[in-house]
C-alpha cells in the first residue's frame, strides 16, 4: 500500500506549552489507522496539527506526495485533508442544509456541490429529511452525521473524526462505528481516527497507535493491539 499521510517527528503544543514530542505515524491509502491514550495524552492536539490548526515546531508532514507542515488550514482542506472536530462543531443556527453546502466552500469542491449533497443524502437519509431542521435542535448523533457529512462535501481524500462517538448513546456509537467502513468503501476515503472507545476503534482499524504524554508508545495492527497485555490493562480494563 501507498502511504497518504507521513508524520515524522513532529513537535506541537500550545504557545509555551509542549504536548508532543518526536511523534511519527503513517496513513496508508484505503486504511482505516486509530490513535489511542489517555485525555489529554496529545491525541487531539496531534490532529490539529496535522491540519494547518496548530504550528508544527519541527519534523516533516506530508500528504499525497507532498509537504503540507504549516500551510494554512483552507490550503490543507484544498489538498483533500479534512478534520471533523470533536463534538462536530455545526452552526447551530443555520439549517443543516446550509452546512452541508458550507462544506463546499473550498474551490475544487464548489463544482461538486448538487452531486455531493446527492450523495450525502443517499448516506444519511435523517438528514435529507431534517435538511431544513436548525443544526442546533439535531440530537448528538444527528449533529455528529451531519458534522462527517458536511466534511464529505469538501470532498476529502483523508478523513480525521476526533472522538466522533463522544457524548452519544450506545446505539448511535454503533451506528458512528457501522459507517467508517462504509464510508471508507463507497467513498474511496481513508480514514485517521481519534476515539476514546479503544476497543471498538482498535476492532475495526487496520492499525493503530498509542499515544501517552506526547509521545507514541506503541503500535502494530488493531488486533495486535487488542491482545497488548498493556494496552489491555490500561484501556480495556482487562
Amino acid at each position: 500500500m501507498t502511504a497518504l499521510l507521513t508524520v515524522e517527528r513532529i513537535n506541537s503544543g500550545y504557545g509555551d506549552i509542549p504536548v508532543l514530542t518526536d511523534v511519527s505515524l503513517t496513513v496508508d491509502r484505503g486504511e482505516i489507522v486509530a490513535v489511542v491514550g489517555a485525555n489529554g495524552a496529545g491525541k487531539t492536539t496531534l490532529l490539529r496539527t496535522i491540519a494547518g490548526l496548530l504550528p508544527c515546531r519541527g519534523g516533516a508532514v506530508s500528504f499525497d506526495g507532498r509537504e503540507i507542515k504549516n500551510l494554512s488550514a483552507h490550503d490543507v482542506v484544498v489538498r483533500g485533508l479534512v478534520m471533523v472536530p470533536e463534538g462536530g462543531r455545526l452552526f447551530p443556527f443555520m439549517t443543516v442544509l446550509e452546512n452541508l453546502e458550507l462544506g463546499a466552500f473550498n474551490a475544487s469542491a464548489r463544482p461538486a456541490l448538487q452531486r455531493s449533497l446527492n450523495d450525502v443524502f443517499a448516506l444519511f437519509p435523517i438528514l435529507a429529511e431534517r435538511r431544513r431542521q436548525l443544526a442546533g435542535s439535531l440530537s448528538g448523533g444527528e449533529r455528529q452525521m451531519c458534522a462527517i457529512a458536511r466534511a464529505i462535501m469538501a470532498q476529502p481524500k483523508l478523513l480525521m473524526l476526533d472522538e466522533p462517538s463522544l457524548g452519544l448513546s450506545p446505539l448511535m456509537v454503533e451506528r458512528v462505528f457501522d459507517l467508517v467502513p462504509v464510508l471508507v468503501r463507497e467513498k474511496d476515503l481513508t480514514v485517521l481516527i481519534v476515539e476514546q472507545n479503544v476497543g471498538d476503534v482498535l476492532s475495526m482499524a487496520a492499525r493503530g497507535y498509542v499515544i501517552e504524554r506526547g509521545q507514541v508508545t506503541r503500535s502494530g495492527s488493531g488486533q495486535a493491539l487488542l491482545t497488548d497485555p498493556e494496552v489491555q490493562r490500561a484501556y480495556l480494563g482487562i
